[in-house]
């Protein structure tokens, strides 16, 4: 079981969190929402919850709870520029649909 960042991606949350001034990684989770069944979650991480696992990716620490892993397992976080767009990417091998406007998945 892992979650991985890429370079790119770990580089991006590096700046923000050199930026914010602390942190100890980022949190990432699955919430119910939207039209196709669940949503990703990002946040930053100011301490880890002893519920937790954490996954290291270049220097960066990923946090994430037990039930999200069940969605989250073998995703890669990616953070792409398209066209006029930037931002992370979740290339996650668990996702079966997801709906027209991209901000929900079903696994």
């Amino acid at each position: 079981m892992a979650i991985t960042l890429t370079e790119r991606a770990a580089t991006r949350v590096q700046n923000f969190m050199n930026s914010r001034g602390k942190g100890v990684g980022l949190r990432l989770s699955v919430k119910t929402s939207g039209c196709s069944g669940m949503a990703y979650s990002l946040e930053f991480a100011d301490e880890l919850d002893a519920e937790e696992l954490a996954f290291e990716s270049f220097g960066v620490k990923l946090l994430v709870d037990q039930k999200s892993l069940a969605y989250l397992d073998g995703t890669e976080l990616d953070y792409a520029r398209e066209g006029l767009s930037e931002g992370f990417k979740f290339n996650n091998p668990n996702v079966k649909n997801t709906c027209g406007c991209g901000e929900s998945f079903n696994v």
